[in-house]
């Protein structure tokens, strides 16, 4: 088997935000065997996983005043339960191995068993296991500022040098606009609703990783002094590519992008300044949230 190294720094790239991070030797050992559809097929749950997690929670109520001046600090979490029907895929034996056989193996969050199949002159062929992971989790902090004609900005930001020259620095950043619809409507009616869209981008190294999520979508929520359950609709959009080097042979690998209509149900609680947060999202890659944040 040949070690892909691209590969491995990939899946770094992806465990920097898992609530349970595996060795780096152990990742090595996983992918040695991947490439080209493999590799794709391997990770594709794990780029739909961080997909949904980025296009959600980054809103919790639709009422935006139409000026005065607030901001808030928010420490927003989501996160990805896996089920059964994303733990395998369909792999094919590869690098000249014969006969050719197609499996169905563990992707990188499947079960950790590997899977060895025979070939002709007792030569074997092994699918790798994964990480038998439940859930994706991930936090990036975010600020609020507001508000000019009934407009707020929401900038997310993180940011980390991974310190390895090979992986190089891992940056999240993204911007978002809300702005309220409820201004243009009568007094008394009866929730406040407001629209906005949000981008975002995930860059590892030089051009290891370079992944982009877009949403768009209207929001309504209704306050009941202390508590505020609010929802929304929207689009989300979200690609993923992947550039490395494997035996001195350039790469270039396209996850297959996502893009889903997405439906949001939650509620804010709390007395300002400190308020929480909780939420289920309803996508083609489904999610949940919860977070706290802090501001006037």
């Amino acid at each position: 088997m040949r070690y892909q190294t691209g590969l491995m720094v990939v899946l770094l790239a992806a465990t920097v935000v898992l609530v349970a991070v595996p060795a780096g030797a152990q990742i090595a050992d996983q992918l040695s065997a991947y490439t080209g559809a493999n590799a794709e097929g391997y990770l594709q749950p794990l780029a739909n996983a961080f997909g949904a997690d980025l296009n959600s929670n980054w809103y919790h109520s639709a009422h935006i005043a139409v000026d005065g001046f607030h901001w808030g600090i928010e420490f927003p979490v989501m996160g990805v339960i896996f089920s059964d029907d994303v733990a395998t895929f369909d792999a094919t034996t590869q690098d000249g191995f014969t006969p050719e056989q197609t499996v169905e193996a563990p992707t990188v969050v499947g079960d950790g068993g590997s899977i060895t199949v025979d070939g002709d002159a007792n030569s074997q062929f092994t699918f790798p296991g994964g990480f038998d992971l439940n859930s994706f989790g991930m936090t990036v902090p975010q600020i609020r500022l507001g508000n000019y004609m009934g407009t707020e900005a929401v900038i997310r930001y993180f940011a980390i040098d991974m310190g390895d020259v090979e992986i190089g620095n891992l940056s999240l950043y993204g911007f978002g606009v809300r702005h309220s619809i409820s201004q243009y409507m009568e007094e008394d009616f009866p929730v406040d609703i407001a629209a906005g869209l949000m981008y975002q981008k995930f860059t590892l190294g030089d051009d290891f990783i370079d992944a982009n999520a877009f949403t768009i979508g209207v929001q309504c929520s209704k306050n009941y002094g202390w508590i505020e359950p609010y929802g929304g609709v929207s689009y989300d959009m979200f690609s993923m590519d992947v550039s490395y080097t494997s035996d001195e042979e350039d790469i270039e690998m396209t996850l297959d992008s996502e893009s889903s209509v997405h439906l949001t149900l939650g509620v804010a609680m709390g007395i300002k300044p400190v308020m929480a947060n909780f939420e289920y999202n309803l996508a083609s890659t489904s999610s949940f949230g919860f977070g706290l944040y802090i501001g006037m």
